[in-house]
Parts: structure tokens; C-alpha cells; sequence
């Protein structure tokens, strides 16, 4: 009977001992070929043998429905019960980063302005003096699509756009994607995210650019950071930097993330060059501007301890919860 796995089982039971035509049943009807003086104990034994037989059967019954509702329990969703915790989604570390950013930048009034990722050529390059023979025009290093367009080659093109509807000052972010025929590795992707800002207005100067990226930077790694501009050359910006800021990983000290300088180098910036802004409506002699542009996917690997920009594009659940 303990065997038994469904009720239609255990019935089964009771019929074949108790029932009609049971076997206790016979034993019952054959009390009368015995001896008169046994036939009392006779009778005794056979209803304490029922007896037993009705408790076990009892007893596995009871067992056989705790089991059905531990059954049910297991298949069936019971709305008293306390709930799990659930799988929870998060942020993408290159969503949160550029949302950081671009929040530190709306609340010092500076306006999110997004771009279409098909550019013209002039608005690509020409409008930011990049001249036809530079190296960054050429087919190996720009996705061209139809005559005149491709796909944009950084968030650039939305400062002479902006410049152009709105007079100065002007105060704008620009992130989203940017292409480039880069071959995939630990460091480059042919696509990847980047954030513009630009600031022009009157008396704008160097000063103020590595005021505004400090108080990034310490938004994004920490309140210790500090900036260093050092001498480079960029088309669009005169005098132009390269921005570092200290390392997060090490503060300064030196470490694998850095490769022991203390510093890590997160974008390019400088001064609007006057060919922009003469480009764009704007007279050089009365406002002057600074414009930067740092890659989003740099300062995720810095925040999150990656060395290889794949990681983040790999969308492999399990390094995404560690990262979140």
C-alpha cells in the first residue's frame, strides 16, 4: 500500500481484501464450516485484521494526497507564498556612462542635441577645416556610402549645425555612434560612441575647458581626479590638447591600467578654430569657443576595470551582471 501511486491504486487494494468478493470476505463466509466452540475467536481475528487493514489503507491515503499537494505545490503558482527575488535588468555600462555625462553637462545648462549618423561630406569634414587631402577623407578610413555621404566619423558635424540655426552663446552636448573602418581588437571597433561638447560665447578660453572637464572627470571616476592637456593637432581646434586624467585605477601611482604613467588618455579637445566658426555665421573677433570629444566606450572599460573593448559589445549576460 505505500507503494501505491494514485487512488484508483489503493482502491484496487480495498476491493481485492475487503470488498464483495474479497479475500477476507471468503474468509468471513467460511467461519461456518468450523468447529462452533472457534467459531467466536474466528470471528474476533478476522475483524481485528480488518481493523488493521482499514488504518493502513487510512494511513496511505493520507500519504498518497500529502504527496499529490506537495505535487501541486511544485507545478502551481501559489499567490501566499513570499516571492523570489527576480532577474533584474540594469543599464549597459556605455548607456550609463554617456547618460553620467551627459547629466553633469544638463545641469550646468548645456543642451543634448543628437545627429543623424548619415553625414554629407561637407558637414563631415569641409565645415570643420578638414582639408580633401587629409588622411581621415580616404575610403580606408571613412565608410562611404552614396557620392558625398557616409556614415559619420564622429559627433563633430553637430556643432556647425547648431552654430548655424542658433546664435551665439551656445552651449551643446552631442553623443551617440560614430564609424570608422578600424579593425576589431582589444582597443578599436568600427563602431563605436562618443560625446561632443562645444561652448562658444564671448571671452571663452583654455581656462574654462579644463575647468568644466576636471568637474567631469570627477563625476565619472572619482572626486580626485585632475586633467593635463597635452600640445596636439586637430583640423577643427586651434591650439589643440589631448585630455588625460588621472588614472581611477591607481590615483596617480602607476598600475597595468595605466601602463604605469598614472595618467589615462580619454579624448582630443581645443579651441574652436576661427575657419569653424567663420563657417558656422560667427565672427571669430567677437566670440571665441572650446569643443572636446571623448569616446564613451574608454570611459566604461576605465569605470569598470575591462581591457578589451569586445567585452562590451559581446552582450554576454553573465559579464554584464558582474558589470552592472
Amino acid at each position: 500500500m505505500a507503494d501505491a501511486r494514485d487512488d484508483a491504486s489503493l482502491e484496487n487494494v480495498r476491493v481485492r481484501f475487503l470488498g464483495r468478493s474479497g479475500e477476507i470476505t471468503n474468509v468471513r463466509r467460511s467461519i461456518g464450516t468450523l468447529p462452533p466452540p472457534e467459531r467466536p475467536e474466528a470471528g474476533k481475528t478476522i475483524n481485528a485484521a480488518v481493523a488493521d487493514l482499514e488504518a493502513s489503507l487510512a494511513d496511505a491515503a493520507r500519504a498518497l494526497a500529502s504527496r499529490e499537494l506537495e505535487r501541486a505545490l511544485q507545478t502551481t503558482i501559489d499567490v501566499t507564498f513570499p516571492g523570489g527575488t527576480p532577474n533584474t535588468g540594469s543599464l549597459h555600462p556605455i548607456r550609463r556612462a554617456m547618460e553620467d555625462a551627459c547629466g553633469y553637462f544638463e545641469r550646468r545648462g548645456f543642451a543634448v542635441v543628437l545627429g543623424n549618423e548619415i553625414e554629407t561630406e561637407y558637414y563631415n569634414f569641409d565645415a570643420l577645416n578638414i582639408p580633401a587631402d587629409h588622411p581621415a577623407r580616404e575610403g580606408l578610413d571613412s565608410f562611404y556610402l552614396a557620392p558625398g555621404s557616409l556614415l559619420r566619423t564622429h559627433t563633430s558635424p553637430m556643432q556647425v549645425r547648431t552654430m548655424r540655426e542658433h546664435p551665439a552663446p551656445v552651449a551643446i552636448v552631442v553623443p551617440g555612434k560614430a564609424y570608422r573602418r578600424d579593425a576589431i581588437d582589444a582597443r578599436h571597433s568600427p563602431m563605436f560612441h562618443q560625446i561632443e561638447g562645444l561652448l562658444v560665447a564671448p571671452g571663452i578660453h583654455l581656462g574654462h575647458l579644463k575647468g568644466v572637464l576636471e568637474g567631469l572627470f570627477r563625476e565619472l571616476f572619482g572626486p580626485r581626479q585632475a586633467v593635463r592637456f597635452r600640445p596636439s593637432f586637430f583640423p577643427f581646434t586651434e591650439p589643440s590638447a589631448e585630455v588625460d586624467t588621472t588614472c581611477p585605477g591607481c590615483g596617480g601611482g602607476g598600475c597595468r591600467t595605466c601602463g604605469g604613467s598614472g595618467w589615462i588618455e580619454i579624448g582630443g579637445s581645443g579651441m574652436v578654430h576661427p575657419n569653424v566658426l567663420r563657417e558656422s555665421g560667427y565672427d571669430p573677433a567677437q566670440v571665441t569657443g572650446w569643443a572636446f570629444g571623448v569616446g564613451i566606450e574608454r570611459i566604461a572599460m576605465v569605470r569598470q576595470d575591462v581591457d578589451d573593448i569586445r567585452v562590451l559589445f559581446e552582450n554576454d549576460p553573465r559579464v554584464l551582471a558582474r558589470l552592472a
